[in-house]
């Protein structure tokens, strides 16, 4: 089960200082698109996103975004907040990041992964070794397979004592 446990959750990824990036060590931010930086199919981060993005930025790290969702989504996203992606991660495997890591310099022990999905984001943290951070989904979810994933993490979640932090 542990596996399915994020190293440290949050309710909202703008409610993260960069200070918990930094005493962690990591470098860089892979980040989820689709209900971590913003609502499903919306074009457009929420205010304190943007803010957080450039908190970070000045902080020194570097950000990436990492979606299984289709470049015609993320292309245009990334371009309006100015990061580089990969879209059609195939999270929860971890053999795309490890390649753009690799690229980067970066071992995976230097990266968190931040998303909303126990089943891809926090596995795939689990699996490459980057620090895994879920937050709270952004709407519900409640139509086709998002609505029975959901059903399972509620299960798997009560189980899981999140870590303190500070």
């Amino acid at each position: 089960m542990s596996l399915f446990f994020p190293d440290y959750s949050f309710r909202r990824v703008y409610e993260i200082p960069s200070r918990f990036f930094l005493e962690q060590g990591v470098r860089v931010l892979l980040l989820d698109v689709d209900n971590t930086l913003t609502t499903h199919d919306n074009p457009t981060p929420h205010r304190e996103v943007l803010a957080w993005l450039d908190a970070q930025r000045e902080a020194g790290l570097r950000l990436f975004l990492l979606s299984n969702n289709t470049p015609e989504r993320v292309a245009p996203f990334a371009q309006k907040i100015g990061l580089e992606f990969i879209a059609r991660a195939k999270k929860p495997l971890p053999f795309p990041l490890w390649r753009t890591l690799k690229r980067m310099g970066i071992p995976p022990r230097q990266a968190a992964i931040i998303g909303d999905q126990i089943f891809t984001d926090v596995l795939c943290g689990r699996l490459s070794r980057c620090l895994s951070v879920l937050v709270e989904p952004m709407e519900e979810e409640d139509w086709g397979f998002l609505a029975t994933k959901r059903r399972w993490e509620k299960v798997v979640l009560r189980h899981y004592r999140p870590k303190e932090w500070e």
